[in-house]
């Protein structure tokens, strides 16, 4: 990498990094319940009132990291599915991984119940579960031998995937109890229902896990991006590679959105974003696309609380307004 291009990368790093941290301290500050950005220092160091603290503690701070680790994780998982299947429009959500990991927490939910908040540890592992094997047939259909996958043949078959999906969701909560809907429901909103400190503990090691295996594979991701015959002539496992990236992406998302719910175009908007930051190299764009996400998923959420408080939109919604343009603008390019 040049010294311009290394420049230019830790530019927008330090860039991307001061939004997140103000947008933190904004999300700490906005919600239902006030609590003013000049009180934020002194409850942090244990100077304010009980409903202070709990506010903070036990609302706005947990909730503003699962976002955090959910944006990071959903961008990652964007990256890597795009490199992977050579597609631009590659999504967790567009392509129906997350409707994938969504039937795996809806199954789990009806045998649950209520208890579910108890098995926070097990949902990512659940959501992996259903993920993965939604993954699976994608590929498998999209998969032509001696080209390849079919970048648009991957996307029509993801959007279906993802349609059917969210349809048997449905199907199998039409005649479940009241609360039950309501859960679902929610969940297919993206409602960021997981905001509780437990959460954030079974979360967090999965970023821990799979991020420096991408980071670790970035020259494998650069080699992917390329044709199949000229990335074999370089020397690489190309199904071992795509098995092993494949994986680790599907990991992300599930995680993600078992405490988050459906929650799409955030994998869509994060790499593209960065990429047009600090060029196409993974080794470059790679390093920001978490904030990117980050960033992204805070926002929404915020905009949800100012823009529409009276109303309660989910997050997910919001986030789908914003991605649901630039999906059609990619689409069109």
């Amino acid at each position: 990498m040049s010294h311009e291009k290394l420049r230019t990368s830790r530019k927008w790093l330090f860039l991307s990094m001061g939004i997140y941290l103000v947008l933190f301290v904004v999300g700490l500050s906005f919600g239902a319940s006030t609590l003013s950005i000049d009180r934020l220092i002194p409850v942090l160091f244990g100077q304010g009132t009980f409903k202070e603290e709990f506010i903070l503690f036990s609302i706005r701070l947990p909730r503003i990291l699962i976002l955090t680790l959910a944006g990071a994780a959903l961008a990652m998982a964007g990256a890597v599915l795009q490199s992977v299947t050579r597609n631009d429009l590659a999504d967790p959500g567009i392509i129906g991984i997350n409707s994938g990991a969504g039937v795996g927490i809806t199954v789990f939910y009806l045998f649950a119940g209520s208890k579910i908040q108890h098995f926070n540890y097990v949902l990512p592992v659940i959501a992996f579960i259903g993920g993965l094997l939604t993954a699976i047939c994608i590929y498998f259909f999209s998969f032509e031998k001696g080209k390849g996958i079919q970048p648009v043949k991957l996307v029509l078959i993801g959007v279906g995937f993802a349609s059917a999906l969210s349809g048997l969701m449905i199907l199998m909560i039409s005649s479940a109890e009241r609360q039950d809907v309501a859960f679902i429901s929610q969940w297919l909103a993206g409602s960021v229902w997981g905001t509780d400190w437990p959460f954030i503990v079974a979360l967090f090691p999965w970023l821990m896990i799979c991020i420096p295996i991408i980071y670790f594979k970035a020259n494998v991701l650069n080699l992917l991006t390329l044709s199949e015959p000229t990335a074999i002539g370089l020397g690489v496992n190309i199904n071992k590679e795509r098995s092993i990236l494949l994986v680790v992406a599907v990991a992300l998302a599930a995680a993600a959105v078992s405490v988050t719910g459906r929650i799409g175009f955030i994998g869509l908007m994060g790499p593209h974003f960065a990429k047009r930051l600090v060029g196409p190299k993974h080794q470059s764009f790679l390093v920001i696309t978490p904030f990117i996400g980050a960033i992204l998923l805070v926002l929404a959420d915020i905009l949800a609380q100012i823009i529409f408080s009276s109303a309660a939109v989910p997050t997910g919604i919001v986030v789908a307004i914003i991605g649901a343009p630039y999906f059609l603008y990619l689409l069109r390019k």
